[in-house]
């Protein structure tokens, strides 16, 4: 039994009574915030406030000023594989919550406390309602240090104790405004490992993208548009094919890409690759600790985020993992909620895949990461798009993606494409390493000085 006996002078003038918020972990942190020097964040920022309240997705567009949401908080730093952008009209209209690079954003709701750095790519940013920015008077306190004591264990037990006792996990403005910095005199060397981390991801993003502009270069779809049509003539024989009758299935876009893959020895993804879907043991099933449940939200095309993780118990994931917990080299691909999402299993996973989740196994002579490029690219994204449209929720079927088009570019090709591909992740893996050591650091450096 664990259990913390409390004074009644302590119960944090009455305002907390759950016995959650007075867990031993909490009261030991709490103690070693006692005995150094800190600083609340109202104290280091010149703001802390929640997002846009009322922007529609009818307002985003392809480039601009960058949208952060929940989704692109992860790890401490900034996804941009999914980001939205305001035209600078309605970012100007929404200019109290601007935000600039080194400022910080968290998760409000849902995934709860995840917090990123903005990096300089842009210099202005704005965030939505779900999302908690910060800008922070940097003449007071390096951001580098702040990212990392936030991602510590100091950081991520406050930011866990403020969202207990919530009947749904959310954090409020004042929890963040209260949380404590402990101040060391070595916050400067954090500098470039933040620095460093930020060079790596660059070079990332830079590998990856040239992987991409190679695929699409060698389609014909660099660039790619197409006439925004308000009308298809369909044949019946079509629509008894697809069987679907829903126009937005035949728009004009849809018909194009697939045109310009059929040039290039298409080949159906299930020609390809063997299907196994994942499987969904309820949410009842969940533990706080055991083997990895890999879902939809902790899937991206970089890896599986292990800050969103669920667990199951160790009993069943021994009856689940013969059929269920995919190998090195296979891909997973999602097909629920957000499909299309393509990542190559890299190093050995101990952990059971969701039902939203498909398991791709190859079985034709491609190359994996070439393979899960054009699932991730406007080749694959489009058809996905195609496909699971026309629903409240998305959902694409495992019928509809065995059908998909694959383009099959010369072996030479292809090995130019995912060596490029393996860089990036290589620079990645690297970027994170130096992250997790960042935090260890700040960690050490605070116990040494009890």
């Amino acid at each position: 039994m664990v259990y913390s006996i409390i004074k009644k002078s302590h119960l944090e003038g009455a305002l907390r009574l759950d016995a959650e918020y007075y867990q031993p972990e909490f009261l030991n942190i709490k103690n070693i915030f006692f005995n150094r020097k800190n600083n609340d964040f109202r104290e280091l920022s010149m703001f802390v406030k929640k997002g846009i309240f009322d922007i529609s997705p009818e307002k985003y567009i392809k480039s601009g000023i960058p949208l952060v949401r929940v989704q692109n908080i992860k790890n401490g730093m900034i996804d941009n594989s999914n980001m939205v952008y305001l035209s600078e009209k309605n970012h100007n209209i929404e200019n109290k919550t601007e935000l600039s690079d080194f400022d910080f954003v968290l998760s409000k709701i849902g995934t709860v406390g995840e917090i990123a750095l903005l990096d300089p790519k842009y210099k202005k940013w704005n965030f939505s309602q779900n999302v908690i920015g910060i800008k922070l008077k940097k003449e007071k306190i390096s951001p580098a240090y702040v990212l990392f004591f936030l991602l510590s264990k100091f950081g991520q037990l406050q930011i866990k104790r403020a969202e207990m006792g919530q009947v749904q996990p959310k954090l409020e403005l004042e929890d963040i405004r209260n949380l404590k910095i402990i101040r060391i005199k070595e916050e400067k060397i954090f500098q470039d490992y933040l620095e460093k981390i930020l060079e790596l991801r660059s070079k990332a993003e830079l590998f990856y993208q040239q992987a991409e502009n190679i695929l699409l270069e060698e389609l014909g779809l660099k660039d790619f548009n197409y006439d925004k049509s308000l009308f298809s003539i369909v044949n019946l024989s079509e629509v008894v094919n697809a069987n679907r009758i829903d126009a937005e299935y035949f728009q004009e876009k849809y018909k194009k890409l697939v045109k310009k893959i059929k040039l290039n020895k298409a080949k159906k993804l299930g020609d390809l690759v063997s299907i196994k879907k994942g499987f969904e043991p309820g949410s009842e099933e969940y533990h706080e600790e055991g083997r990895l449940f890999i879902r939809v939200s902790t899937l991206s095309k970089n890896g599986i985020n292990l800050t969103e993780e669920k667990y199951l118990s160790e009993k069943l994931y021994q009856e689940l993992k013969k059929d269920y917990n995919p190998e090195v080299g296979e891909i997973l691909l999602t097909k629920d909620a957000t499909p299309g999402i393509a990542y190559v299993i890299k190093e050995p996973v101990e952990g059971i895949m969701s039902g939203g989740i498909l398991r791709l196994k190859l079985k034709e002579n491609i190359d994996v990461e070439y393979l899960t490029l054009c699932l991730n690219s406007i080749v694959g994204q489009m058809q996905a798009e195609r496909d699971s449209g026309g629903s409240v929720i998305a959902h694409w079927k495992p019928e509809q993606i065995k059908k998909l088009l694959i383009p099959i570019l010369p072996k030479p090709t292809q090995q130019k494409i995912a060596d490029l591909i393996r860089q990036s992740h290589e620079a990645r893996k690297k970027a994170k390493e130096l992250l997790e050591e960042a935090k260890k650091k700040v960690e050490e450096i605070i116990r040494e000085r009890r």
